[in-house]
């Protein structure tokens, strides 16, 4: 696994606060609108620059991407963004609601993508990976880090509580109540060092961006006419983060059905019967694998399947996304392909199970239905098997802030020293 140091383009750091702003897909564009309505200088003109073009502009139409070049470039020439004359990696700690996490700013080789030695546990789509890639080569960087986890490492761990004992480049906490604080990090070859030993990394947030970004480079290196990727480049290497995956939180993926196909009958309650157990009026927080929380006709209730009737030799089989999309949503409410049907909307585990009620409500004859999160070993048990879970498994938080690290491809410039062999 190789890592580097890189030439990172940021906001003068007692600026972070107000320059940086979420990441693009947390967010439509009026939403985004509304958080740069007073903010002329944030970030979101970057990563979301339909907001500067009139209302109904098609977000994937030549002119917004245009538009992510000139609001780069405007916030390069007039000092919001600044870029380091050395390259050097950071540590970026989030803390949110008792619990933090901290992970290393660096660059990951795209080869190492390609390879596998960054694992993926999700599949792209095809509308999302071109929006993602025209986005990179419109503005020639990285301008989100993909979120990346690696099993623990002591050494590290080490390391990580040395250098972030020190003071600080900026300390800050968002409105979304997460607390955002990094550190440089100069001497970042026992850092590179340690990653060479590590076998593989696993994309836990960012498969999208990843893709991209190896889209990107091997576009780059064909009209470069190189055959290799290999890291000679700067654009053969992507904006990341690394955090050890027991300081990690996956929120459950929540689901709502707009209608309720076969359940719409007299019968739905004695349907559900049939594939458990079923308590009325329970507790909508699911703590329990194999179980589902069910609001149907404005009532949870609580949905026990058979333990004895699930494969948990199965890594995606015993997912409990599975067990729903397999049991109830294909067979009951006709939901065959998650990804592209209309009926379903995904609701992440940060809003509350109160958000699932009230959508399931305003839609009328819908349905709800809350899930035990994955946890980050069923991840990593899924990526080390080279299989896919299905859409919409995972929902970590905190979500990485984008704008306090950018990544330029200089796609004209080598890419200097490797620190990792």
């Amino acid at each position: 696994m190789r890592i580097k140091a890189f030439e990172a383009i940021h906001p003068p750091f007692n600026r972070a606060a107000a320059i940086s702003s979420p990441p693009y897909d947390v967010m439509n564009t009026e939403e985004a609108r509304d958080m740069a309505r007073d903010g002329l200088n944030s970030f979101l003109h970057v990563i979301r620059p339909e907001i500067d073009l009139p209302a109904g502009t098609d977000p994937h139409s030549d002119a917004v991407y245009e538009k992510a070049t000139a609001n780069f470039k405007r916030l390069l020439d007039d000092g919001t963004l600044v870029r380091d004359d050395a390259p050097r990696m950071f540590l970026y700690r989030q803390a949110m609601e008792g619990r933090s996490q901290i992970g290393l700013v660096c660059c990951c080789r795209v080869q190492d993508y390609v390879d596998d030695v960054i694992r993926k546990h999700e599949r792209t789509r095809p509308d999302k990976e071109d929006d993602r890639t025209r986005h990179v080569r419109a503005v020639d960087a990285n301008t989100g880090p993909v979120f990346l986890t690696y099993r623990d490492h002591d050494r590290m761990d080490h390391l990580v509580s040395v250098d972030s004992s020190t003071r600080p480049l900026f300390h800050f906490r968002s409105s979304d109540g997460v607390t955002h604080t990094a550190w440089a990090i100069d001497n970042t070859d026992p850092y590179a060092k340690i990653f060479e030993e590590v076998p593989h990394v696993y994309v836990a947030d960012g498969h999208h961006r990843s893709a991209s970004a190896s889209r990107a480079a091997r576009d780059i290196a064909a009209e470069q006419s190189r055959d290799s990727i290999e890291g000679g480049m700067e654009s053969d290497w992507f904006l990341s983060v690394l955090f050890p995956a027991s300081q990690l939180t996956i929120l459950p993926y929540n689901r709502v059905v707009k209608t309720l196909g076969s359940l719409a009958g007299d019968d739905a309650i004695d349907q559900l019967r049939t594939l458990g157990s079923l308590h009325m009026d329970a507790d909508p927080e699911m703590e329990r694998a194999g179980s589902f929380g069910i609001y149907l006709n404005s009532r949870w209730m609580r949905l026990d399947l058979d333990h004895d009737s699930i494969d948990w030799d199965d890594p995606i089989s015993s997912l409990d996304v599975s067990l729903l999309h397999d049991r109830i949503l294909e067979p009951l409410l006709g939901i065959v392909d998650e990804r592209t049907d209309p009926n379903i909307e995904f609701v992440g585990g940060i809003r509350g199970t109160g958000e699932l009620a009230d959508r399931a409500d305003a839609h009328g004859d819908a349905i709800a239905f809350s899930l035990k999160a994955t946890t980050i070993e069923q991840l990593l048990n899924v990526a080390d098997a080279g299989l896919c879970m299905p859409p919409k498994s995972t929902w970590f938080e905190p979500k990485l802030r984008s704008g306090l690290f950018v990544h330029a491809l200089d796609s004209t410039k080598s890419s200097g020293q490797v620190l990792s062999q």
